[in-house]
């Protein structure tokens, strides 16, 4: 098995390094006011049984939830029996995530230069963790997702929905950011899934407590 190279890694733009930074200085808050808002969606918590299903359907196997963040997503797939281990960019978010969420595994790395091996991965999911990553590497990542997930096996990526791209200076407790936060179409990211070789199956477009309006894609990668 091959793992990642630094393809995709570009950080012209300091974006990875001003993404990390800003994830570090408000972890402690985030992980407070995050901790709870799956209990607020319930439409959320039915697709991600759904995905635990899927991944149990293939015979189960390790699935990674890229962008982790404080490992929410992460415990709530384990409690549903998946063997589900996180990745974030973040050392302040793991942090939180291994306080919160003590057994399970929690490795540093960024969805831009994904260190797995080949086709080691019966699952992969990103929630909300791309918001940050712009157009010109959307490709690039998710042809880390692809190389990573076996053939047929599933991959959710949500995100919020819309046109624009706002730059947020600030948040979770008043912290200060520098992050930029791009909203996308249901179609183009399924133009961009499909180009790196999933086939997009269902989609559910919500508003809740995650996201004012939010998408929820769910794809296998293609044999």
């Amino acid at each position: 098995m091959e793992r990642g190279t630094n393809a995709g890694a570009d950080d012209s733009d300091g974006w990875l390094a001003d993404t990390r930074a800003s994830y570090d200085t408000v972890a402690a808050d985030y992980a407070d006011l995050t901790r709870h808002l799956l209990d607020e969606t319930p439409e959320e918590r039915t697709v991600l049984a759904h995905f635990a299903d899927l991944v149990r359907a293939r015979g189960g196997g390790p699935v990674a939830d890229v962008g982790c963040g404080t490992g929410r997503i992460t415990g709530h797939l384990r409690r549903l029996g998946v063997d589900v281990f996180g990745i974030d960019l973040s050392p302040g978010m793991l942090e939180m995530a291994r306080r919160d969420h003590p057994g399970a595994r929690f490795e540093l790395g960024s969805m831009t230069r994904l260190a797995l091996d080949d086709a080691s991965l019966t699952g992969l999911i990103a929630w909300y963790s791309t918001i940050h990553v712009p157009d010109a590497q959307m490709p690039s990542v998710l042809a880390h997702f692809h190389r990573t997930v076996r053939p047929g096996g599933p991959l959710i990526v949500s995100f919020h929905v819309g046109d624009e791209s706002r730059f947020k200076s600030s948040g979770y407790g008043g912290h200060p950011m520098r992050v930029h936060v791009h909203q996308r179409r249901p179609g183009r990211m399924s133009e961009w899934l499909d180009a790196a070789g999933f086939d997009v199956e269902s989609h559910r477009t919500l508003t809740s407590a995650e996201s004012k309006l939010g998408v929820i894609l769910l794809a296998r990668r293609r044999p």
